[in-house]
Order: structure tokens, then C-alpha cells, then sequence
């Protein structure tokens, strides 16, 4: 889970169509009309932003956005808890009182905040609510003719990937943009190594390798009054129908990266483990701490993923690229070096704040009608993850198209959200035992 910083100029992430021709010129003018995404190419035109989910994540991403273009503001927040909205709007409010413009009226709690937010009047939306919402709540936005960032991952189950795969397709036909919060391809360290990767430094790549090593995180201890339904949010990242487990909340950013080191093909199967061995207190919900999945792609190349959420134990981020002519070391937003053909490579540029440049990217591209959509890979990447959770929850192998085909639904029915409704725990996966694949 990502903590926030609230300083300016700082990582705000875990502490905080040019055209030539008229008719070109026309046709883009025809989409825009037609599908509704708005001309914002004048700068002097306001921006205006909704902030849907206000924990940490959603604030740091609110403090990126109006920075990211002189002429934006947010003037709408939505979230379950009164208490998430009132402390981030507390926070923005000092951090960019200029920017930040939400009347009372534009504060707006519940199950059906995040559909207020959308009809409030704003041009982008920032989805951070926990993982199993966004599916639904990027469908909405797609709909309504929003601009989206997209927070990761994009969703917990198969399900909720096809619906995000569905609503990145409208969003290109609207002429609108989607923005994934895989936020380390849009890191100077990152985007020079894997230029240099996939212009062929280490030859053929044979295999990946990524591990995401991290201690435990927070979690709320009950409070009178709270219902079952109010617990399980106030502490979703134990749940696997709110997270879809730490291996798809968290551990996500290494399977993208292991993904955009093979061009975002997808893998033909998967086979693992994972277990619960240290973090078993019951505080910590259904989920596991611990998984190791292997992927395989139609090659024969192997993707390695191992992870760790366990206090006391030492902490790693890292990426290994095999090739036939060499291997490159990434250690992601830190350093990255590539040994090959008798050379060394390493990053010696200029750093970045990827969190920002990831926002600055998002609405530049807004402003001169050239819509980016991350939708597709961000999908597929989070598709990677929850594939490593169906195999290690099993203990089968599955093929990438039984998992995405799969009708398995984590959690209730989007319309049957309430706060007194009694959604049970599942029992903790048992390999051998636990099915995961509905038809």
C-alpha cells in the first residue's frame, strides 16, 4: 500500500493531434462532437478535476494533477468515509490553496460518491478508491466522457479486467485519455534502460526475473458501532475481494515491469505457490504473504515473480533481464545498469519525479487533443497478477485464456453495496483445494 509525502516538488507516492490538412483538422473536430470529449487545446481553458477515493493515494495524485498544468483545479472529491475526504481535502487545501476549489456542495460520501463526482461538472477524474470499485467506476467515467487516471491496479478479478479492457476501447473511440498509475514507466530511469533493452542491448531476452521484497503494513484495529462491511474497508488491503491480495495490490508494479521488458506480450501460462506463513493473525483478513509464480510465454521464455510481505526480513525491488548478449540489472526509481558485449552501461541522467512527470504527460496530451490510453497494457498487467494469485490459491497450472475467460467474482454485486450488508470472509486459499475458475 502507497503512503504519501505532502510536500511540494517531492514524490507524493508511499510517505504521501497535431494535425496537417483540413481535413484531418475536421475529422478530429468530428470526434470530438460526436463522442464528447471536449477541446481543451487553449490553455487559458480550466481543467477541472474529481478526486474519487481520498486516502493517501488519492491525495498524492490530486497534489499531481494541479500541478501538472497551470490552468487545472480539482473541484470535486467523493469517498466512502466523511473522515478519508475531510482529512485529504485538509491537506490539498494547505498544500495548493489556489487550486484546490471543492464548495461543500462538491464533497460528496457514500457508496455512490464516485457517480456524484462524475456528474459534478469535472473534465478528469482520478480513480483511487481500493482496486475492486475501479472496474465500475472507470466504466462510469468512460461513459459520462471523462478523462481518467487510473490507479493500480485496474481490477481483482477477471471479471473486472474485461470491463476495463472494454471501457479503454470506448475511451479511444471518444478521442479520451486514460492514465495508469503504473507510475515507474514514466521514471528517466526506467524508460533509459528499457530503451536500450528493447533496442536489443542484451540480445534476445531468455528470461525475467522480478522480486518485491516488503515488511507488513498498517491496519485498523474495530471500533464500536463499525459494521462487518465498514471493517473489511476500513482495512481492505487483507480482503482479497477489496485488494485482490497484496500480490495484485502492490507486488502488480513488478509484473509490469516484467511485462514492458517483453513488449506487453502476454504469457500462454502460469504455474506457482504462495502461502500464509508469518502474517496469520486474523487482523490480516484472507490473504496470503507470500507468493513465488512462474510465467510462460509461447518462446519459451520464463517470467520469475517472487514476493514477500513479512516484518523482519530484508527488503528488496528488483528487475533481472537475461539475454543471449547480456543481463540488465533494474532497480526501479534507484539505479540501472546493463552489462553486455564486454560493456557497462549505467544510468547516469537526470533524475525525475515520476509521480508528477506521469501527471504532466497525462494532461499535456489532454490539452493538444492527442489522447494517450494506457488502458490496454495497464489491463494485461493487472490481469499478470491476479493469473499469480489464481495459480498459487489452486495450486494448478492455468493458461492465460482460462484465467481471463474465467466468470470467478470476487465480492458483492456492484449495485448491492450497503453498509449493513454481511459479506463473509472466505476461508484462506488452500492449494489442492480452492477452485478458482468459473465458467
Amino acid at each position: 500500500m502507497d503512503n504519501h509525502t505532502k510536500t511540494k516538488g517531492k514524490n507524493t507516492r508511499r510517505a504521501f493531434l497535431k494535425t496537417t490538412g483540413t481535413t484531418l483538422a475536421a475529422t478530429a473536430v468530428g470526434m470530438n462532437m460526436a463522442y464528447g470529449a471536449t477541446d481543451f487545446s487553449s490553455k487559458s481553458k480550466t481543467l477541472k478535476v474529481g478526486l474519487i477515493g481520498c486516502g493517501g493515494r488519492g491525495t498524492g495524485a490530486a497534489v499531481n494533477a494541479v500541478n501538472a498544468d497551470p490552468n487545472v483545479i480539482l473541484t470535486a472529491m467523493g469517498d466512502i468515509f466523511e473522515d478519508h475526504l475531510d482529512k485529504a481535502y485538509s491537506v490539498l487545501k494547505d498544500e495548493e490553496p489556489d487550486k484546490v476549489k471543492v464548495d461543500d456542495d462538491h464533497k460528496f460520501i457514500g457508496f455512490d460518491a464516485y457517480q456524484k463526482v462524475i456528474d459534478s461538472g469535472v473534465d478528469v477524474v482520478l480513480l483511487a478508491t481500493p482496486p475492486n470499485f475501479r472496474p465500475d467506476h472507470m466504466e462510469a467515467a468512460i461513459k459520462a466522457g471523462k478523462h481518467v487516471f487510473s490507479e493500480k491496479p485496474v481490477a481483482v478479478d477477471a471479471p473486472g479486467v474485461r470491463k476495463v479492457l472494454a471501457a479503454a476501447r470506448e475511451a479511444k473511440r471518444k478521442n479520451l485519455s486514460i492514465l495508469s498509475g503504473f507510475c515507474y514507466r514514466y521514471d528517466n530511469i526506467n524508460r533509459a534502460a528499457y530503451e536500450r533493452i528493447h533496442d536489443g542491448a542484451v540480445g534476445e531476452i531468455r528470461s525475467v526475473s522480478t522480486m518485491r521484497f516488503g515488511g507488513e503494513l498498517w491496519s485498523n484495529p474495530r471500533q464500536p458501532g463499525w459494521s462487518d462491511m465498514e471493517y473489511q474497508l476500513r482495512n481492505w488491503l487483507y480482503y482479497d475481494w477489496l485488494s485482490g491480495d497484496f500480490i495484485t495490490e502492490q507486488a502488480v508494479h513488478s509484473l509490469d515491469l516484467m511485462a514492458w521488458a517483453l513488449g506487453d506480450r502476454l504469457p500462454v501460462k502460469a504455474i506457482g505457490t504462495g502461502g500464509r506463513q508469518k502474517r496469520t493473525d486474523p487482523i490480516y483478513g484472507n490473504i496470503y504473504d507470500h507468493f513465488a509464480i512462474e510465467y510462460e510465454y509461447e518462446d519459451g521464455v520464463k517470467g520469475i515473480h517472487l514476493t514477500r510481505q513479512q516484518s523482519g526480513t530484508k527488503g528488496r525491488n528488483s528487475v533481472d533481464v537475461f539475454g543471449s548478449e547480456g543481463h540488465a540489472l533494474i532497480n526501479p526509481a534507484s539505479a540501472a545498469r546493463i552489462t553486455a558485449k564486454g560493456k557497462d552501461w549505467k544510468f547516469e541522467g537526470e533524475r525525475n519525479n515520476m509521480y508528477q512527470t506521469e501527471h504532466n504527460e497525462f494532461f499535456e496530451a489532454i490539452r493538444k487533443n492527442k489522447p494517450m490510453n494506457d488502458g490496454e497494457w495497464m489491463a494485461h498487467s493487472s490481469m499478470l497478477a491476479i493469473l499469480g494469485r489464481m495459480v498459487a490459491y489452486s495450486g494448478q497450472e492455468i493458461t492465460w485464456d482460462e484465467a481471463l475467460e474465467s466468470n470467478t467474482h470476487l465480492g458483492p454485486k456492484f449495485d448491492e453495496y450497503a453498509w449493513d450488508l454481511k459479506w463473509p470472509m472466505t476461508p484462506v486459499p488452500v492449494p489442492g483445494k480452492t477452485k478458482v475458475l468459473k465458467s
